[in-house]
């Protein structure tokens, strides 16, 4: 069973990834500006609900890929997906895991290329976490706990709150918006998992910025995008979670 739901977990993820580079390249601009129309060369990007939805190909030139590479994305997100089904196995928050993971993803692409966490991305991310645990929750054989969830994400949203506030040249808002869903992810399991969770995406993205400057490619006051390594963070955590849930 817990091989099938592996199987399956890795052809979501590698659909889901195939349409991520669309939505990183329009998700990919500054703060104020309007969402990305166009492709690198000009054209109009159309498809599905209103060219959010598709291959990132350029109509006007046939197989003209644009955004982050297609395969290396839908194999990220294949593999996250595929580790998160090992961990959990049959237990009914794995499909909380398998849909807000691409967007996870998509989170960390987004604010590698232009160092910014949307907030019609990071809001609905800690909403829809929290009421699909809540559906987990009331399911049997579930592996975790609602409430701790809830606390989870108010926990971990106050806490980069305040890290926003003494050093606000240090993150964007953003980090603390998406520091809610990924409390309520990391909750879920418990506080240890919350804080190991937590304390992993710190380190990540302070050994990112050590070896940047090691490599005179950056320098103490360079700005450096913290989002993927929350999630990365966020992934170790709820990995082991739920791994320890299902010993």
């Amino acid at each position: 069973m817990r091989a099938l739901i592996v199987v399956v977990a890795a052809l979501w993820g590698a659909g889901a990834g195939l349409l991520l580079p669309r939505a990183a390249h329009r998700f990919s601009v500054d703060a104020g500006e309007p969402w990305r129309e166009r492709c690198p060369d000009g054209h109009r990007i159309t498809g599905a609900f209103g060219g959010w939805v598709g291959r990132a190909r350029c109509v006007a030139v046939p197989c003209a890929p644009y955004g982050p590479s297609t395969a290396v994305v839908a194999t990220l997100t294949a593999v996250s997906c595929a580790a998160l089904a090992a961990a959990t196995g049959a237990r009914p928050e794995v499909a909380v895991w398998l849909v807000v993971a691409p967007v996870a993803v998509l989170l960390a692409l987004v604010d590698q290329r232009v160092q910014r966490l949307p907030d019609v991305l990071t809001l609905p991310l800690a909403a829809v976490t929290l009421v699909l645990l809540g559906v987990a929750a009331a399911l049997p054989g579930d592996g975790g706990s609602w409430t701790t969830a809830l606390l989870g994400a108010l926990v971990l949203g106050g806490g980069y709150l305040l890290l926003y506030r003494v050093n606000p040249s240090g993150m964007g808002f953003g980090d603390v918006k998406l520091a809610l869903g990924l409390g309520a992810a990391l909750g879920w399991y418990g506080w240890s998992v919350l804080f190991l969770g937590a304390f992993a995406g710190l380190c990540y993205g302070a050994v990112y910025g050590l070896t940047l400057i090691a490599l005179r490619r950056a320098d103490r006051k360079s700005a450096i995008p913290l989002g993927p390594f929350m999630i990365g963070g966020a992934f170790t955590g709820v990995l082991l979670g739920a791994a320890a849930a299902g010993a």
